[in-house]
C-alpha cells in the first residue's frame, strides 16, 4: 500500500502493509491520534485506496479516476460526515445508514469518514454499532478520534485501530521544507520544534495570517502573564472571560495546548536550555522561568487534565471554574 505523503508513523504504515498485502482492505478502521497527528491525511490515503480501480499493493495509485477524485475530495462514493466541527448526532448516523444501504455510484466501495467520532453520544454511537456489524458488504467507515476512550468498547472492537504517533523533530522539520521552500530555515525550523511532532500544528502556524497570532495563542500568553503576577483576581477574572467570549471546546482544547507549550518553555529556560527562537515566546519563557519548578510542573498537570476532560465534553463554564481553582492553590 503506498502511504508515502503520511509523514513519519513507520509503524503504522508497516502493519497496513503487511494486513492489506495478505488480506486487503477492512471495512471498518478507528484512527487514532491527537489533533495535528495526520488523521484526516491518513484517512483521504484509506478514502483512495478504497476506490482505487488500480488493485494490488500500490494502492492508492494516485492516477486511476477514483484516485484523482478521492484526492480532491469530490468523488460521490466518499463522505464525510462530522466535517464541520459539530458533535455527530443519532440523526446523522441514521442517515448514514439509510445512504449506506445504497449501492455506490462509481467505485466498488462506498467511503465514510466521520471526523471527531468521539463526539457522537451514547445512542448515536449504538446506531454506529449496528452499521458496523450489519452493514452492506461494499460498505467502508473511517471513524478518526482524538480520544478513542471516549467510544463504547462494543463499536472500538468492530474496527481495525490505527494509532498516528507524533513525528520526530527531523522528521517534522524535513516535510515541512519541502511543503515550504520559500519559508526561512528559522520560520521553518521554529515550527517544527514547537509543534510536539504533531505536523497540523505546523502548519497551521505557518499558514496563519502574516505577522498575527491565533486567538489561542494570544489567550495561552495572557494566561502564563496572569500565572505570574501570582494574583489570584487576574486568574479568575480571565477564566471568567472565556465563558463570557463563549469558547468553543476546540478552542479551549487550542488554549490548553498552548498553555501547555509556553510552560515547557519556561522550565526549559529556568534550566537553561530553552531552545525558542520566537521573540515574544522566549520573552514569555524568560518571565516564567522566575516561578519555582513546582509551579509550573503543577500548571502542567492541571492543564493536561483539563484537555483529558474535554474530550468528555466538557463545558467552558466548568473548565473555567477548575483552570481558576486549580491555578490558585497553594503548591
Amino acid at each position: 500500500m503506498n502511504l508515502t505523503p503520511l509523514a513519519g508513523n513507520g509503524p503504522l504504515k508497516r502493519q497496513l502493509e503487511g494486513e492489506t498485502a495478505r488480506r486487503g482492505l477492512s471495512h471498518a478502521y478507528l484512527l487514532c491520534g491527537p489533533a495535528g497527528s495526520g488523521k484526516r491525511t491518513l484517512a483521504g490515503l484509506l478514502s483512495a485506496a478504497l476506490v482505487c480501480s488500480a488493485g494490488g499493493e500500490g494502492i492508492p495509485c494516485g492516477r486511476c479516476s477514483g484516485c484523482k477524485k478521492a484526492l480532491t475530495g469530490i468523488h460521490p462514493d466518499i463522505s464525510p460526515v462530522g466535517e464541520d466541527g459539530k458533535d455527530i448526532t443519532v440523526a446523522q448516523v441514521r442517515a448514514l445508514r439509510s445512504d449506506a444501504y445504497i449501492k455506490p455510484n462509481e467505485a466498488a466501495r462506498k467511503v465514510y469518514v466521520l471526523h471527531r467520532a468521539q463526539s457522537m453520544n451514547s445512542s448515536a454511537q449504538n446506531a454506529m454499532l449496528k452499521l458496523l456489524e450489519e452493514g452492506p458488504p461494499y460498505a467502508a467507515f473511517l471513524l478518526l478520534a482524538d480520544n478513542p476512550a471516549a467510544l463504547l468498547p462494543t463499536v472500538r472492537s468492530r474496527c481495525e485501530t490505527l494509532t498516528l504517533a507524533p513525528v520526530t523533530p527531523q522528521e517534522a522539520l524535513s516535510w515541512l521544507t519541502a511543503r515550504y521552500p520559500q519559508r526561512s530555515w528559522q520560520q521553518l525550523e521554529g515550527a517544527a520544534e514547537r509543534c510536539e511532532g504533531l505536523l497540523g500544528r505546523a502548519v497551521q502556524e505557518l499558514e496563519g495570517e502574516a505577522g498575527a497570532m491565533r486567538r489561542e495563542v494570544q489567550a495561552a500568553g495572557e494566561l502564563l502573564n496572569r500565572l505570574c503576577t501570582g494574583s489570584e483576581l487576574e486568574i479568575a477574572e480571565f477564566c471568567v472571560e472565556l465563558e463570557r467570549d463563549k469558547w468553543d471546546r476546540d478552542g479551549l482544547d487550542g488554549l490548553l495546548e498552548e498553555f501547555l507549550l509556553l510552560l515547557r518553555d519556561a522550565l526549559a529556560e529556568h534550566y537553561g536550555v530553552c531552545r525558542e527562537s520566537d521573540p515574544w515566546r522566549k520573552a514569555l519563557a524568560r518571565q516564567a522561568a522566575a516561578l519555582p519548578p513546582r509551579r509550573l510542573m503543577a500548571a502542567v498537570r492541571l492543564a493536561e487534565e483539563l484537555r483529558q476532560a474535554l474530550t468528555c465534553n466538557l463545558g467552558a463554564g466548568h473548565l473555567a471554574g477548575w483552570l481558576a481553582a486549580g491555578l490558585a492553590e497553594p503548591v
